[in-house]
């Protein structure tokens, strides 16, 4: 007669999960699983050395490799952590050593595309739930893995029409289990809603401190020097991963586009009551714009 299960046994919901990229966000969930005592193992595959090094070495994973296939082979969950762009080849390499009844996931900030790149690989008896966490600072590698950075924030699933209820049941409690809070949305809900919450401000941080760089250097030199706290803030939001924002801004760019030409269009109102003097149209607007951050702060997500 088979033992009974110990509690902590109980609590795993996956033997083996296996990440493809470690960097931030991918040593993030691997740290919150761990905390969490979701997963027995965990195997990280990356291309880059330092980072395989790090990973191992700060106990974010049991093992590391830079081959596909042994990083899936036997695994129940399966992490895409790596930009956008880079989607479709990992999923087409990963594809003939997935096993029945394993389950992919991401972490990309934009849907449509991801889904687009990932679910023609994707073989039968696996399924794939597209995810975004709505976490991250502008950190990037191993060393920047945090347990907690998930704890109260949102994370999004966009599940096919095709994904069985237990399945999305299962990663959904995942990132719960994580500290997260979970909602569903369809993908083209998300690119849009993602284009304005987080591409947007990201494309005007990009774009400030691309000024600034092209200031004259003793200006330039001032700037840094005297930064208030808005600038400040600006920097931290364009220190961001290059390469993943690329990759972003790219793969979502009819959304990125349309809510760019909305806010290109509010700037010129800006311009126009400054020129004239409206002091009245100007403290309205920011009397709107502090409700945003009070509701923020009350929703807990400051």
């Amino acid at each position: 007669m088979p033992k009974a299960k110990t509690k902590a046994q109980k609590a795993v919901m996956f033997d083996r999960v296996a990440f493809i990229g470690i960097g931030h966000i991918g040593s993030s969930m691997a740290l919150a699983m761990r905390r969490a005592g979701v997963v027995e193992s965990i195997i990280a595959c990356d291309r880059s050395a330092k980072h395989r090094k790090a990973a191992l070495k700060l106990k974010i994973v049991d093992e590391v490799t830079a081959d596909y296939a042994k990083a899936v082979k036997g695994a129940d969950l399966v992490v895409i952590a790596t930009p956008v762009g880079t989607n479709a080849a990992i999923a087409k390499a990963i594809a003939p050593h997935l096993k029945p009844g394993t389950i992919v996931t991401d972490v990309g900030s934009v849907k449509q595309v991801v889904i687009a790149a990932i679910t023609p690989h994707i073989p039968k008896g696996v399924y794939f739930v597209p995810g975004h966490p709505l976490a991250g600072t502008e950190h990037s590698g191993p060393e920047a893995g945090l347990a907690d950075l998930f704890d109260g924030r949102w994370a999004v699933l966009t599940p096919l029409p095709r994904t069985p209820a237990k399945v999305l049941a299962k990663v959904s409690t995942l990132w719960k289990r994580m500290g997260a809070n979970v909602d569903t949305m369809t993908p083209a809900h998300h690119d849009r809603v993602l284009a304005i919450t987080s591409h947007l401000p990201h494309l005007c941080a990009f774009t400030v401190v691309g000024t600034a760089t092209d200031l004259a250097e003793d200006l330039k030199q001032e700037v840094i020097k005297y930064s208030a706290s808005g600038f400040r803030d600006f920097t931290r939001v364009a220190a961001s991963d290059p390469v993943m924002w690329r990759d972003i801004f790219l793969a979502n760019r009819e959304a990125v586009l349309e809510i760019l030409q909305r806010f290109t269009e509010d700037l010129a109102g800006m311009q126009k009551h400054i020129r004239r003097g409206d002091g009245a149209a100007l403290e309205k607007m920011f009397t709107r714009t502090r409700a945003i951050r009070r509701g923020i702060i009350e929703a807990k997500q400051a």
